[in-house]
């Protein structure tokens, strides 16, 4: 969704050029954001295609926001297309950190794809997806799963690159346009924030469980071959192992909201499955291990590709249904 963005947005003239849309409530930039660049943590830590095992626990705790449950269980259209959905959205995603001047324009994109996504949900209470304690609550997921690739599959973090990963986080979220109201102002901040959504607000919900619960889970497109019978003894294979990675990556008070319980024993083998991933993907080509966007961006940083390279897409398997693919709420591009 793009608009006249000169007059009525927040933003410079020149900015208004490079972002689609406009911010949608006062905060957000005046100038252009310095994007984050081949020298930050969070280029180091994010886009790997490893973090696809903590997909369960990030589309769990976002769905746990009451706000954004209910946009989900509402509006969205992921739990009948659930594979491609999720690998296509790591493209603009992974764009707000690793698309470097124009990373600024796929932020105003993502943000714009929540335009219009609100209502009333099931207890009668109102809920908006541009909500800024909504969109922060996104991305804080975002930035708590990237210490968590970091300590849990990446070898583990000091303080001192906690606290540079946050202060990049916030230079991540500048490239939305949206308030910076919610956003913690330090490291301890962020913490005391975190913990007060687990205990305090966020909720065992639908669109939470649903996630968790891979039952139902459609083939992807390019798996369509695969038999029905083989596919169910996939899906429970599945089932098992994201439960014990999922449940281990909850904080307590997120287990025992959820119902779940965590032995030490459990403990242990999850911190050694940590371990094991990390030491096995030392060896591996790095280039292999990370997502196309993110590859894309160190070639463009190390001059293997000219800077001004059209980002990579997602490819046409993972488009959304025929029926969706103009409707502005969707990633769709022309593939």
């Amino acid at each position: 969704m793009t608009q006249d963005t000169s007059a009525v947005c927040p933003v410079t003239r020149e900015t208004a050029t490079v972002a689609a849309g406009c911010p949608v409530s006062s905060g957000g930039y005046d100038t252009l954001p310095e994007p984050l660049g081949p020298d930050s943590l969070t280029w180091k830590y994010f886009g790997w295609w490893t973090g696809m095992l903590q997909g369960p626990w990030a589309g769990s705790m976002q769905n746990m926001h009451p706000q954004l449950g209910a946009a989900v269980q509402q509006h969205s259209i992921f739990f009948i297309e659930r594979m491609p959905r999720l690998f296509r959205s790591v493209y603009p995603i992974g764009g707000v950190v690793f698309d470097g001047d124009r990373a600024p324009k796929t932020g105003a994109q993502v943000r714009d794809y929540h335009i219009g996504i609100k209502g009333v949900d099931d207890q009668g209470r109102r809920y908006s997806a541009l909500n800024p304690d909504v969109f922060y609550w996104a991305h804080a997921t975002f930035f708590k799963s990237t210490l968590l690739a970091a300590e849990w599959l990446g070898g583990g973090l000091t303080e001192a690159q906690r606290r540079q990963l946050f202060d990049e986080h916030i230079t991540w979220y500048r490239m939305y346009g949206m308030s910076m109201r919610p956003v913690p102002k330090s490291w301890e901040e962020f913490q005391e924030y975190w913990d007060h959504m687990c205990n305090n607000v966020l909720e065992n919900n639908w669109a939470a469980r649903e996630v968790l619960d891979l039952s139902s889970m459609p083939k992807h497109p390019s798996l369509e071959w695969v038999p029905d019978w083989l596919w169910r003894i996939q899906i429970a294979a599945m089932q098992k192992f994201f439960n014990f990675a999922t449940v281990g990556l909850f904080d307590p008070p997120v287990r025992d909201l959820m119902g779940y319980t965590w032995s030490p024993r459990q403990e242990r083998l999850h911190r050694l499955f940590g371990k094991t991933i990390y030491w096995v993907t030392k060896f591996l080509p790095k280039r292999m291990m990370m997502h196309p966007r993110k590859r894309s961006a160190w070639d463009r940083a190390t001059g293997r590709l000219p800077a001004d390279s059209p980002l990579v897409e997602t490819p046409a398997r993972n488009l959304p249904p025929v029926e969706y693919r103009d409707d502005p709420h969707y990633y769709s591009p022309k593939v």
